[in-house]
Order: C-alpha cells, then structure tokens, then sequence
C-alpha cells in the first residue's frame, strides 16, 4: 500500500508491511492518534500492559521465544522512562525491540510541555539508534529502517519518537523497501583465512573446548543445527552462557552445561585448563571470565562474533573472526571436512578422561530433607515432570535463576528466556506473557522468587484479561536470596534489608486477580502441586515455601579464577565455613 494518509495511519501501515501481529502497549495522550489507527484494524493484536517496562519485557520474551522482533508502543514523558530498563535489558542481552514513542508536537518540543522528555537524549545509551521523526513524509521510511536496524547484525532495540502533530499530519506512505536499500550492511561471511587458521588449530588441538553464547541463538535455528553437526562431529566438549543454554542439547554427549561465576565444576575447569578455547557468540562476560588475568590462561583464544566492538574488548584473541554465527560455522565445517575431518584423537581421549574425573565431583549435589522443600530439588522435580512437554522458560532474577539454568534441561534454542547482562528484576513475568502471546498451546513457566516477582507483579491483570495460561512458580525463599548469600559469604553474615517482613499472601492475592492460587510446603506434595499448576488452564501464582537459607553452588568468588569454586558441603568431603562450602 502507498499513497497519502496520516503519519498515525502510517505507522499502523508499516507494522503490517513489516509482519507485526502483536504489540505490547499502554496508551497515553501523546500516542491517542496510533490507538484510533489500532482500532480501526483487526490483523494486529493491542496487548494492554500494566505498566510500560513490562511491556518491554514481555516484547522480549515474543522475540526470544520466536526470533522475531518484539514491538512496543507506549506514550511520551514516563511512559518512555518507564520503557527504559527493558530497552537497557534488551542491549544487552541482543534482543531485537523496535519501541514506538509518542512524543509533545513538534512546535512544544523544548518548552517543558506537559508529559514532555527528551526521549531520543535518554535512551541514546541505550539503543542500537533512535529517531525524533519531525516530517510525517519521513515517518514510514524510518519505521522500515528501524525495523532493518533492530533485526541486522548484532540484533538489538530501536526507539522512535513521534510527535502528536506528526500522528495527525498527513503524508506519503512509503512500502518496506528491500533490506539492501539501507545503509546498515553489517558483515555477515567470515574471513576465510582466519577461519582455515581456527580450523589448523582445532585439528591439532589436544584440549579444545567450545565456548557458546546468546549470539548462537540470535543467528537463527541453522546455526543452533551446524554448530550441533560440528560438535557431534569432533567430539570437542562444549559449554555455555546463561544466554546460550538450549543452543547444543543438554542430552548431547559432548555437553558440559553452564560455566561462569554459578556454572559446572567441570564446565569451568575445562574453560581454565583448554589449550585452545573457541568462543562463538558470547561477548566474554564478566560473571563467565571471573579474574581477567587468569582467564583460561594457557589456551589459544579463538573468537567468532558478528559484533566487531566486541574482539579484543575484554580478552585478547588470537583468531579473531568477524561474522555471523551460522555463516562463519557454515564455513567452518566445509573447510574442516575438505581438509580430511582431522582431529587430535588421542590428545582429546586424555581430555574426556579428565572431564569425566571432574564430573565424579557431582556439582549439582545437595542434602535432601523430609521437612523442608529445597530450591534445587523443586526443580530438579519439576524438570523431570515436565521434561519432553512443548515447554517455555522465563526467570526472574536471582538464586532462583540459576538453580534453573543449573537443573533445566534445554533441548533446542528459544526455549529459554533470561535477563542476562542487566540482570534485572522483574523481568520474568511480563517476559513469560510475551511468549505465553507467541505459543498460545504450550507450557509457559516463569521461575521466580517473591521478591523479583513483585517488581512486577501488577501484570497479573494482563495475564487474566487475555486469559493467557501463565504459570508462576515461586520459589518462595523470604528473602533477596542472592543478596543474602553474598551477605554470607562476603559481608561477615550482615543481613542488612534482604528480607521483607510483609509479604503478601500469594494463593490470596492470584484469587484477588481471578486467578489460581498453590501454596506447598512438604516436600511430600510437591510433584502433586506441581502437576497442579502445570495442569490448570489458566494463571498460577504456586507459592513454593522453598528452605530459607540454602545457597547456589557452584560459585567463583569474586576475583577468583575458574579453578577456585566454592561447592555446596554435599559435593565434597572435607566442607567448611558457615556457608556450608569448601573452596577447591
């Protein structure tokens, strides 16, 4: 469709041309005009958030689930800062977000006008781009463009602000033009030389190991199914991020499961004692490398990414390759299987016989107890309930978080969706809406503690008015579960405000919403109270009375290195330390 209508029409226009079905929104004075364009039309669904950051989450959790982008709409002033932890949330995870603002008329701009912020200035850190669009005949073009932006390269959110006279004025719509028309080509094919210099030195390598991120599942299902071929292949172990977990199967036979500052015992002592370490899509965070200076200290560093800001930014890499995931693994393999399918076959036996040795440790280890319900066993037992189900996970952000990355097994990507680089609270929620939107038929879990759950806990009446089956399984510790823990361990067991003393009564308060409330706290009933919540068609909040002070091990204690964990005191002998850990 072309021709003339107004910038509100456009706008509407374009998200169709663009394949939208869903928003996720609030309305406000300044976006009035979209909202009458969206009534007007049945081919894409409004849905009514409570507040505008869970809107954002819940875009996310649509385009995590899917790989398609997310969409938001919110109105000027608070309704755009209110959007900015979940734009910030999206940078950094790489999640693809195209936000729509509404924005004072163009002739207020500047004068303190009511509802009025300089939301191009505020969200400038926070965004791939963004676009004040001042010329209704502009406004269509850049919407196109901001789509092309979110979804290109390194994926991430796109804000555009659009001002009220802009929605009313009328202008010439331009159709989505083709992807080669804009001025962003980010590189996607590798360098063929460098990637026959990875190829020469996993061939001969004696202890590789693959190191995989978010940016896997960010290139789509083929890379997800070649670096599954390359792996199964060589042979070569291989472990990942937060981020990236369901990339590689966590039946596969080379999987090590998750590393960093809460992953495998084995997963991190394989990363400290490789000889060559083969980083593809993940950005070397913090909580993955712990001390810098000892990061995988005697390995040739490969690292694949189509981010080139992110080479050499934190690790010095030896085989630095710029490109797209799937494309440069594409490569990867052509060239290993042209050049014999060679491997170190003898070097890598001695390697598996080693990380076999490491698994003996049994990381994942804890005390059972009759009397109280333990956060690992919860859900220990409601992976095995679950396992093989057409099943989506959400988090907030916490202990909680990682028990479920340590305990949840991840077959295939998309399946998984956590804050990971912001870390923030409340995202699980409104998350599990957005892909409870997208897989209307399946399981959708957020894994949660009461406290991240609360931050957003007003998206009860979104879940309830578009009767979306979501299922909050609280595990309900009374505290900032990991605030307390670092209090533990490193503030001499100072418990300063990591608990709340009023908490909500939850199977109440879902009631109060229309929805299901499940309260359990025997261990004894638990899987019933589980297939409770998994078999009710509609909201549950399940209130989970999980043991008060229990601690997520494995963890590398700040500014140690991979090789010094503390382990929970069921998976060693010689335990110590109020913690109930022993650093090894």
């Amino acid at each position: 469709m072309s021709g003339q209508m107004t910038g509100a029409k456009m706008v509407v226009q374009a998200l169709k041309d663009q394949g939208v079905d869903t928003v996720f929104g609030y309305p406000g004075g300044a976006v009035l005009p979209i909202y009458d364009e969206i009534f007007l039309q049945n081919d894409i669904r409004h849905i009514l958030v409570r507040h505008e950051q869970a809107a954002v989450h819940a875009a996310e959790g649509y385009a995590r689930s899917t790989g398609k982008p997310g969409v938001v709409l919110v109105t000027s002033g608070p309704g755009a800062t209110n959007a900015v932890t979940g734009i910030t949330d999206a940078l950094l995870d790489s999640i693809p977000l195209v936000v729509l603002t509404g924005q004072v008329p163009t002739f207020m701009i500047g004068s303190d006008a009511f509802q009025e912020a300089d939301t191009v200035g505020i969200t400038r850190p926070c965004t791939k781009a963004n676009w004040l669009v001042k010329e209704t005949e502009k406004l269509s073009g850049t919407i196109h463009e901001a789509f092309h932006v979110a979804t290109s390269g390194r994926p991430g959110p796109v804000v555009i602000d659009i001002p009220k006279d802009v929605q009313f004025a009328s202008g010439t719509y331009s159709p989505k033009p083709a992807a080669s028309a804009s001025h962003y080509q980010p590189p996607v094919k590798g360098d063929i030389e460098t990637i026959t210099q990875l190829v020469e030195a996993l061939e001969t390598a004696e202890r590789p190991v693959f190191y995989t991120g978010g940016g896997v599942i960010n290139s789509g299902p083929a890379a997800s199914q070649l670096l599954r071929e390359l792996v199964d292949a060589t042979g070569v172990p291989i472990t990942s991020t937060l981020m990236g977990l369901g990339a590689y199967p966590a039946s596969g036979k080379s999987w090590l499961g998750m590393l960093g500052m809460h992953g495998l015992y084995e997963a991190n002592l394989a990363m400290h004692g490789c000889d060559l370490m083969i980083n593809i899509g993940a950005r070397f965070d913090d909580r993955i490398t712990g001390r810098l200076d000892a990061f995988s200290p005697n390995s040739t560093k490969a690292h694949i990414d189509i981010d080139p800001s992110s080479i050499n930014k934190v690790i010095k890499t030896d085989i630095p390759i710029v490109g797209d995931v799937g494309h440069v693994l594409e490569d990867v393999l052509r060239i290993w299987k042209s050049r014999g399918r060679k491997i170190n076959r003898e070097g890598l036996a001695r390697w598996w016989a080693q990380i076999e040795e490491w698994k003996k440790t049994d990381c994942l280890s804890f005390k059972e107890s009759e009397k109280t319900i333990k956060p690992q066993h919860a859900l220990a037992r409601f992976e095995a309930l679950t396992k093989g189900m057409d099943r989506y996970i959400t988090t907030e952000v916490g202990q909680h978080q990682m028990w479920a990355a340590q305990y949840l097994g991840f077959e295939d990507p998309n399946r998984w969706m956590t804050s990971g680089g912001l870390g923030t609270m409340g995202y699980g929620f409104p998350a599990s809406i957005g892909v409870q939107m997208a897989h209307p038929d399946a399981l959708v879990v957020n894994v949660a503690g009461e406290a991240s759950w609360l931050m957003n806990m007003q998206e009860m009446g979104t879940a309830v008015q578009f009767r979306l089956p979501v299922k909050q399984f609280i595990l309900n510790n009374e505290r900032l579960g990991m605030v307390r823990q670092w209090q533990e361990l490193l503030h001499g067991e100072r418990y300063s405000h990591s608990w709340s003393e009023a908490l909500p009564d939850f199977v109440k308060l879902a009631e109060a919403f229309g929805a299901k409330g499940i309260q359990c706290s025997d261990p004894a009933d638990l899987d019933d109270a589980i297939m409770e919540m998994v078999n009710y068609d509609g909201p549950v909040i399940f209130d989970c009375l999980v043991e008060k002070h229990e601690n997520c091990f494995p963890m590398i204690p700040s500014g140690a290195p991979h090789n010094k964990m503390l382990l929970g005191e069921a998976s060693t002998k010689d335990a110590i330390g109020s913690s109930g850990a022993v650093l090894v």
